[in-house]
This record gives C-alpha cells, structure tokens and sequence, in this order.
C-alpha cells in the first residue's frame, strides 16, 4: 500500500518552513504559532518516516531528504496555484475582467471614470485585485494590471500609459487665510509636505528638486514634512496644514472640483523611463477583453486632460 502524502495546507507549512528556516517566520507566513508549524512537521517527519529537518538550539537547517522534498513541494504548489488561478479564470467567462492595480490609481483615476467604461462596454465587467505588488497573471489570477514602472515585465506585453508630473498644490483655504502665495519664495513661509519614497532606488520628487527647479538654490528643508503614503500629503493640504507635491495626474478631480490648487506652472518629472503601465500576458494579446480594456485605457489617457486655473 502507498504511503499516505501530506495535505495542501500540511506542504504549504513545510515549504514556507524551509523556505525560511526558521518556524516562526514561517508561522506569520501561513497563520499558525510557531507550535502548530513544529507539530505539522513532525506530523509530516513520521508520516513519511524520514527526519525532514536537523535542530538545535538556535536554528533548524534541512536534511538531504528535506532538501529533496522542500524542491518537489515547492514546484507542486506553485503548479497547482497556477492550475487554480487557470481554472477561475475559465469560470469567470467572457464577460469578466480582473485587474491588479495600486489603490491611489484606483481611487484617484480608475474608480471615477467606472461609470464611462461601461457604457462604452456594456458587456464587461471589471473586478479588482488592490495591491502595489508585482502580481503572477496565472499563479494570482489576475487578467491585466496597471503598474508604476520602467515597463519590463517578464513575458508581458506593457503599454505605456502616461507619464508622472509632480506639482505644489494647496486648499483654497490656505490662499485665503495666508500667508500670500504669489512668488515660489513665497512658499518659504509655510509648512511643505511631499512623498518621501524611492522607486527601483531613484528618489520621488521632493521639494529641493522643486526648489531648485524654480531657481531658488538657498532652500532649506529641515522643516518639511514627509509622508510614505501620496494620500497622507493630499490630505493634508486638503485640511489647509501644508502646501503639498502630489503627481498632478492623480489630483485632476480634486483641482476640477476646486478641493486642491496647483500653485504656480512648475512641475518636476519623474525619470522619462517611469510611467504607468498596463501590463498583460503575452498570451491574452488577442483576448477580447483584454483588447478591449486596453482600447479604452490608452483613449482615456490620450484625452487632454483638465487644466483648472493656476494660483500664481
């Protein structure tokens, strides 16, 4: 009689264990205490009848025959995750489309133009997958993403969608209440607040680069405020606390609507070689719906956008 293999859950313990060699990092990985992911490898060790791990009192490190079965359950679980995302895909018919995109661009871009996507495709419906993460189509099931990047993604076909302008932006409020905001050394006066993040190591737009684009080559930003999050800084202009950098295009329903002002007409670029991206598999470049998102992304992005009047 064969002997009995261990369940799905049971593999994904052990993998993330050898993965990590260490039981408690593997536990955060998969739900479980530390205890549980100790006795489910025991429970493997004696089902299998071989010693999968060698530990002392300070760390655990594979056997050979841990090393032979971390391979093969490592490889049957990304095939079967691939399998599964496969399968929901083929349930989800014709009339279905998932995409993987970061919530700024979802609330900011995507969201409020849903209404003018199904009218002009009636017949597609789209669902969401809220991540910045870098996603597998097959393993994650997910039909198409919009990515902030160079656009080099492994057998994907990227689409260039626009690039990123970062702009100062303020409340109506703050123009009221002062101080005056008519020069960009005026800007010295208040309270500024930016993004304080990297992207494949190069340096978001911050106020120096700003300041010096605006010729003024004394700023000192100690007093700055930095954020990690793009919607912390919208905020807070929002509520007339700062005069904020934000990327002009995720703001255009904020200005429109006259939530936000863009102050004066400098802008600072992100390098020419980032944008947004609609990223999909080489294998979907016929796919219907794929097309057919597509076609309307790269129409609604070649639409001159709004330009509400500047505060100078």
């Amino acid at each position: 009689m064969s002997r009995m293999l261990p369940g799905t859950r049971a593999l994904r313990t052990f993998e993330a264990a050898a993965r990590h060699l260490n039981f408690t990092r593997a536990a955060n990985e998969v739900g479980l205490t530390p205890a549980a992911v100790s006795y489910q490898i025991k429970e493997i060790e004696d089902q299998l009848g071989v010693v999968l791990f060698t530990r002392t009192s300070r760390s655990i490190q594979l056997t050979p025959a841990g090393v032979v079965l971390f391979e093969a359950a490592a490889d049957a679980l990304d095939t079967l995750q691939r399998a599964a995302g496969r399968a929901r895909r083929m349930a989800r018919g014709v009339a279905h489309l998932r995409i993987s995109l970061g919530a700024r661009f979802a609330t900011n871009w995507l969201l409020p133009r849903l209404p003018q996507f199904r009218v002009a495709n009636p017949g597609l419906e789209l669902t969401f997958d809220i991540t910045d993460e870098v996603r597998d189509f097959d393993a994650d099931d997910v039909d198409a993403a919009i990515r902030f990047g160079a656009g080099n993604y492994e057998h994907a076909r990227s689409e260039r969608l626009f690039d990123t302008v970062v702009v100062p932006i303020c409340s109506p409020k703050l123009i009221e209440i002062g101080p005056r905001l008519e020069t960009p050394r005026d800007l010295l006066h208040h309270t500024l607040c930016y993004v304080d993040c990297k992207v494949d190591g190069m340096v978001w737009p911050n106020w120096p680069m700003w300041m010096a684009a605006a010729g003024i080559d004394d700023f000192d930003d100690s007093r700055c405020v930095a954020f990690s999050d793009s919607s912390h800084v919208v905020q807070a202009v929002i509520d007339g606390a700062a005069v904020g950098l934000a990327e002009l295009t995720m703001i255009a329903n904020d200005l429109s609507q006259g939530r936000l002002v863009r102050l004066f007409d400098i802008g600072v670029s992100v390098a020419q070689e980032y944008a947004y991206h609609l990223v999909y598999p080489k294998s979907s470049s016929q796919d219907p719906r794929v097309l057919a998102f597509r076609e309307w992304m790269l129409n609604e992005t070649a639409q001159p956008s709004h330009s509400p009047k500047r505060f100078v």
